[in-house]
């Protein structure tokens, strides 16, 4: 953390003016308080100048650093951490590098998620001017966890169009929610939806009867060729 230093002027904004100067930086970059006001005494004598302290705000790269440094070091864990920060998108990409990287990511990536649930909570918690987005990442597993996900929900829809009943899924986060979402808004043959309260909340598939015509009747088909089969060995058994 930066150290505080003390400024004076006449006017507690020209002591800032003054500050912004000598530390070569803008006021975005810092945090001050004016520890004395500025007083103009009885013909201007006894006149006191204004006080202020400043010091520049503690980059949220290395915040983020530390609170990770400091957990995992809790948790007995040795991880490489590398942060790449986007100030044009307002992201900090987190890849974690290690060798007990399961146990971070947990079932599901619940672990994974809530780590960079909290990084986030720590990163925007002085940061007031600009929210920052925290993206956490280890052995690619977001891209791989979105691919499952895309194919589960492609077969999914298979089995929808096939038996025309509804499909319920397990609970997901809203993240993997929209892939769900995304991934088959394309398909008009089903409807998507969210049913149920957070941390329950589950993505609903259903056919959509506007074109649910168009679809191969299957299990039609399947019907009259049991009977079809059934009707032979009956009449068959009868001619024996």
């Amino acid at each position: 953390m930066e150290e505080w230093k003390e400024f004076s002027a006449k006017t507690a904004d020209e002591a800032l003016t003054n500050a912004l100067i000598q530390m070569e930086t803008t006021s975005d970059q810092i945090e001050y308080e004016v520890m004395e006001e500025e007083k103009s005494g009885i013909l201007g004598l006894f006149s006191k100048p204004a006080r202020i302290r400043v010091r520049k705000k503690e980059d949220v790269t290395d915040v983020v650093r530390n609170f990770l440094e400091k957990t995992f070091n809790a948790m007995n864990l040795v991880v490489d951490i590398t942060l790449d920060y986007d100030d044009i998108e307002g992201v900090i990409n987190i890849e974690l590098k290690g060798e007990e990287m399961g146990m971070l990511i947990g079932k599901r990536g619940q672990t994974l998620d809530s780590l960079q649930y909290l990084t986030s909570i720590v990163a925007n918690k002085k940061k007031t001017e600009k929210y920052v987005k925290i993206k956490i990442d280890t052995e690619n597993y977001r891209q791989r966890r979105k691919e499952t996900i895309e194919n589960l929900a492609r077969n999914v829809a298979s089995k929808v169009k096939k038996t025309g009943r509804t499909a319920f899924l397990e609970p997901m986060n809203p993240y993997e929610r929209r892939i769900i979402h995304a991934t088959l808004q394309g398909d008009k043959y089903v409807d998507t939806h969210s049913e149920g309260e957070e941390p329950h909340r589950k993505v609903v598939v259903t056919l959509n009867k506007e074109f649910s015509s168009e679809l191969p009747r299957r299990n039609n088909y399947r019907r009259r060729n049991n009977y079809s089969r059934d009707h032979k060995r009956t009449y068959s058994e009868k001619r024996d």
